[in-house]
Order: structure tokens, then C-alpha cells, then sequence
């Protein structure tokens, strides 16, 4: 087993592995950008180094900083998370070319094999997986987009190789937004995967989101342990998965199993994966009538990692799966059979975004947890990184921790989770705690009939304010007293941190942030932010105002003054938590003022563009 793990990620997956370590006895090491240098994570490992500034793409993605603080921390492995750096080929083939330092996870050929659709699609298809209509080979122009579309029909996926959760994928539903969505979907392929290469699918009108855990091992062991279904989503990120599915027969559920372990036995991975789904609905199903054999399922990708949602899978077979990913990627051998493998009750995983669900889903833009009150009991598991009086860090995903509630039948799960959901008393931050209420008591999902087009296009969206009233809070200004503090600060030397406690007199008083003893600091210092004083954009010319409805980062401009635009037209592009968002015009008229830049950051009400 190794002496010492960097985590190459943040928040709590970084916390999730680092805790899997202790167990093992495992030294760990985080990373942190500027605006995490009070991160959960932080504090957890027992060694913490800076690695840039906040922006992901100069401090997580930057691959020879993430390389150089495990040589510098003396780490001999480096355990990716998911998303950043997770799927990223290139990354991995450096890590194993790195003397002394593991990767933990696929190699980096079986995650280019298997992680890129293209290549995924066709080893699938040669392993007898059934695979949605589409292409193999990357598409460069718009009108391959509008032929596949002739052939097959609209809508048509547009998605990035290297994407998943919905990043790097756009719908074209006509021929006339072929070109624009293709430069859409390979703009984001390039900026969060380094990789703008995009494939067609079929997009399919009815689908459930199935997806199937495996691991393998270097010995030739391939298990997989049960599926878990996606299916609700919004904007194609889950929200609540759960397992197993509520919709499948043990025959289908079978197939689907078999299908995946055969797929990934026909490659040369090793490690933990997730081979997804997509299952056609029979829109006119009755919650009791489950779906058999004769429905029709497709291969839909490989995550070529562990999965935000991992945690149901442990809680219904009381396996763990990052120790597995830590024991495998040392050399061990699975120690389990297939047979081994049962699936004991029902689990859900609810997602705690900083999100409002009854403004669409807008992430927060700020906050502090000024009351953090984690529920228990029986079947009750929390994986967070966040504690009382922590800020809300913005610059990366809005999910703040995962609520996971394990019971003997669906029934029963979703009765345990309603007690622990109204026993999560967060205060300070809004979040998406009360939508989860209401979708428990929603009889789409409650008879296990929605699909993933659930939530965008058919709920009712008009409850989410009812919980929200009832379960709500809002963004809190934070505050404290004035008092003689002992205050613990951190110094940063060759970007490792240390802890220093100062006594200061007639200072606001914080949170206590302690690091772990006996060591190199893994939190607490100031509060500050460590960043530049940030000048927002202002206008002087006539007209009205198109503001920034989030914060953000301006990517793309498609105006320029003295431009005449129509109502709905795109003005420009900005980047929210990952994801683009459209900034279009509400009425035509002439521009006569761009007030921002390309890669200007900008804040929710910030000046963007002037219209007269």
C-alpha cells in the first residue's frame, strides 16, 4: 500500500478520499487554489500545498504544479477525484511516467480507449453493447451535423468527447442552430476537457439515465456492483440518484449488468468506472408495470473514474470503493466474486447545491454558513467539506455536500430522507434542500416513472416556491463581536503551509479554522481573499442596460457598437459554474456600449452591454 496520497482535487470528494486513506493508513496531501485556501479539504490532509491562482485552469487543471507539489510533499500517489484532472489522458500518462508516483485510476491509453466516446462507442459495439445511432469518427463541420440530421431526425446531440454531466453538449433541433451549437459544444470540449474533438448521437425523446459501477483489477477481475439510476436531472446534471432503479426488472437489470462488465472485459481497464445508459421510457407506464427485457437500453459512455454518486453504491453492497481504487492501483487483487456482489435495500444520494431552485436553479453568488446542522440517525451518511462559519467558495461547482440515506425498501428510503432532509439545518447559504422535499412528495418521482426530461420540461415548478418558504434560507451577511482573540494564521513558505497562533486585541471575531496536529497546517489563516480589488465594469453611453444575471466569466462576444440586434439574439457568452449561458437580447435595437472584455470576470449586476 502506499505511504502517502496527493489528492488532486477539492471540496468534499477530496475529503471523501482522504478519509478512505486514514483508514488505510495512508498519509494525505491536498492542493489548493487561492480561493480555497480556507477549503474543507484543506484542512483535512495532513500536508497542504498552493498551486495557483483561483481560476481552475491555472491552479487544478495545471498539470506540472499538481506534479510538482506530490514530488515536493513526497507523495507515491496521486488519486485524481472526479472532474478536473480526473479523465484527462494526458495527465495520467504524466503521472505515470512520473518515477516514484502512482496513478491512481485507469491508464491513461484505457481512459483515452474508453473515456473519449468515439473510441467508446466503437470497442462497445464490438463487445455486442448496444449503442444510440451515431457517429465514430469526430465531427468538424456543421454540415455533417445537418446530414445526420436528415438521416435520423431531430433533435440531434452534439457532444464532447471528453464530456459528461452535460458539459460539452449541445441539442440541435433544427438545421438553421447546427453551426452555433457545434461551436458551442467544442468551445466547451476545449475549455474543461483540453479537448474540443465532438461526436453525434441520436437524441433520444424518452430516456431513464442507468448506469452500472464496475472494477477491475490488473489480474484479469472484472465485478460490477449493481446499477444506480440518474434520472432526474436538470440541464442534464443530477440531482438525486438512486439505487436500484425503481423502473427495472431483475431480467433487464440483469442484461444492463452483464452488458457493462462485458464491455469493460473486452478492454484493458483496471480500476473503478462507470459504464452509463440510456433505457427508452414507456411514456404510458404505470409505477407498477416495471420495465422487462424486451425494452430497449443503449451504451451511452464510460466514466473512466469514481463518480459523484459512488455513495449509493457502497451504502446497498457495504463495499468501498475508493479503498478499492487505492488497493487496486497498488497491485492488489479483487478479494470478492460477482456472486458476492448483492444489493441489500434502497439508497438515494441527494446533492446539496448552493443553488435557488424557484429562480431556475441560479447559483448563489455568495454567503457564509452561519448555521451548519448535519442530520443522523440510522441509515444516515454525510459527505461534506464544509463546517459553520465557512464562506461559499463560487469559483468551481455549486454542490456543497451529498446527503445519502440508506433503508430496507424504497418506501422506507424515502421516509428516512425526508426526516434527515428537514433535519439539515443550513443557514446562510441557499440551497436546493427544499426542492428535494418536494420531489419526495412528487408523484412522478415517487412512482418511479420520470425521465430525464423530468425536471426541465414537465414538473411543476410552482411547489418549489411552497418549500422553498418552508424550508428556505437566504444568503446571510455573516458578523461577529469584537473581543482579545488568540488568532491562528498561515504562512505560506515554497507554497506549503504552516500554522501560527497570534493573540490580537479589539479584532472581529472568526471561526476557528484548526488544521490537523502535529504537522504542516491543512487550514485556518485569515480571511482574506487573497485576490486582486476587483473594478466592475461601468458604461456612459444611452440606452438601456443588459446586466450579468450571475457571476461569471465573459468567454465570447458576438457584438460590437453600432450593431443592430433582434430580441433574442445572443449578445455574448458567459461561463457560470461551468457551464455557458446564452446573455441575449429581450428587445431589438442598435448596441452602443460593450462594457466588458473576453475573460473579464464580472459579478450579478455588473454592466455587460448597452442597448438604445
Amino acid at each position: 500500500m502506499f505511504e502517502k496520497v496527493l489528492v488532486a482535487n477539492r471540496g468534499e470528494i477530496a475529503v471523501r478520499v482522504m478519509r478512505a486513506c486514514e483508514e488505510l493508513g495512508v498519509a494525505t496531501v491536498a492542493v489548493y487554489s487561492e480561493a480555497d485556501k480556507q477549503g474543507g479539504h484543506v484542512r483535512f490532509a495532513d500536508e497542504a500545498y498552493n498551486i495557483g491562482p483561483a481560476r481552475a485552469a491555472d491552479s487544478y487543471l495545471d498539470h506540472e504544479a499538481v506534479i510538482e507539489a506530490a514530488q515536493k510533499a513526497g507523495a507515491d500517489a496521486i488519486h485524481p477525484g472526479y472532474g478536473f484532472l480526473a479523465e484527462n489522458a494526458e495527465f495520467a500518462r504524466k503521472v505515470e511516467a512520473t518515477d516514484g508516483i502512482t496513478w491512481v485510476g485507469p491508464t491513461g491509453n484505457s481512459m483515452e480507449q474508453l473515456g473519449e466516446k468515439t473510441q467508446a462507442r466503437s470497442l462497445m459495439a464490438a463487445a455486442d453493447v448496444p449503442i444510440v445511432p451515431g457517429t465514430t469518427d469526430p465531427v468538424t463541420n456543421p454540415e455533417e451535423v445537418t446530414e445526420f440530421g436528415d438521416e435520423y431526425g431531430y433533435p440531434v446531440a452534439i457532444k464532447a468527447e471528453g464530456g459528461g454531466g452535460g458539459r460539452g453538449m449541445k441539442v440541435v433541433h433544427e438545421e438553421s442552430e447546427a453551426a452555433d451549437q457545434l461551436e458551442s459544444a467544442k468551445r466547451e470540449g476545449e475549455a474543461y476537457f483540453d479537448n474540443d474533438s465532438v461526436y453525434l448521437e441520436r437524441y433520444l425523446e424518452n430516456p431513464r439515465h442507468i448506469e452500472v459501477q464496475v472494477l477491475a483489477d490488473e489480474h484479469g477481475n472484472v465485478r460490477h456492483l449493481g446499477e444506480r439510476d440518474c434520472s432526474l436531472q436538470r440541464r442534464h446534471q443530477k440531482v438525486i440518484e438512486e439505487g436500484p432503479s425503481p423502473a427495472l426488472t431483475d431480467e433487464l437489470r440483469e442484461q444492463i449488468g452483464e452488458a457493462a462488465r462485458r464491455g469493460v472485459a473486452e478492454s484493458d481497464y483496471v480500476n473503478a468506472g462507470t459504464v452509463e445508459f440510456l433505457v427508452e421510457e414507456d411514456p404510458e407506464r404505470d409505477p407498477d408495470e416495471l420495465l422487462g427485457p424486451e425494452a430497449n437500453f443503449y451504451f451511452l459512455e464510460v466514466n473512466t473514474r469514481i463518480q459523484v454518486e459512488h455513495t449509493v453504491t457502497e451504502e446497498l453492497t457495504d463495499i468501498d470503493i475508493v479503498k478499492w481504487q487505492l488497493r487496486v492501483a497498488a497491485g492488489e487483487e479483487i478479494t470478492f466474486s460477482q456472486a458476492d456482489v448483492e444489493l441489500e435495500g434502497h439508497a438515494m444520494e441527494f446533492r446539496i447545491n448552493a443553488e435557488d431552485a424557484t429562480d431556475d436553479f441560479a447559483p448563489a453568488q455568495g454567503g457564509q454558513l452561519e448555521t451548519y446542522d448535519t442530520p443522523g440517525g440510522i441509515g444516515v451518511r454525510l459527505d461534506d467539506a464544509l463546517r459553520q462559519g465557512d464562506d461559499l467558495v463560487t469559483e468551481y461547482d455549486s454542490m456543497i455536500a451529498k446527503l445519502i440515506v440508506h433503508g430496507g425498501d424504497r418506501a422506507e428510503c424515502i421516509a428516512r430522507s425526508k426526516r434527515a432532509l428537514r433535519e439539515y439545518e443550513l443557514e446562510g447559504i441557499v440551497t436546493i434542500r427544499p426542492f428535494h422535499l418536494a420531489m419526495l412528495e412528487d408523484e412522478e418521482f415517487v412512482g418511479g416513472t420520470h425521465t430525464t426530461k423530468y425536471l426541465d420540461e414537465q414538473v411543476d415548478r410552482s411547489v418549489f416556491a411552497e418549500f422553498q418558504e418552508r424550508y428556505g434560507t437566504g444568503t446571510g451577511t455573516g458578523g461577529g463581536d469584537e473581543e482579545t482573540v488568540t488568532r491562528e494564521f498561515t504562512v505560506e513558505v515554497n507554497g506549503k503551509r504552516f500554522e501560527v497562533d497570534l493573540e490580537e486585541t479589539s479584532v472581529p471575531q472568526q471561526t476557528s479554522r484548526p488544521g490537523p496536529t502535529g504537522g504542516p497546517s491543512s487550514g485556518g489563516g485569515d480571511s482574506g481573499d487573497g485576490g486582486e480589488t476587483r473594478e466592475a465594469p461601468s458604461v456612459s453611453a444611452e440606452g438601456e442596460v443588459v446586466t450579468a444575471e450571475m457571476q461569471g466569466t465573459v468567454i465570447d462576444i458576438n457584438v460590437t457598437e453600432g450593431d443592430e440586434v433582434a430580441a433574442g439574439d445572443v449578445l455574448l457568452v458567459l461561463e457560470a459554474m461551468k457551464m455557458e449561458n446564452d446573455i441575449v437580447a429581450e428587445f431589438g435595437g442598435t448596441v452602443t456600449e460593450v462594457a466588458v472584455e473576453e475573460d473579464q470576470s464580472v459579478n450579478q449586476g455588473d454592466a455587460l452591454v448597452v442597448l438604445d
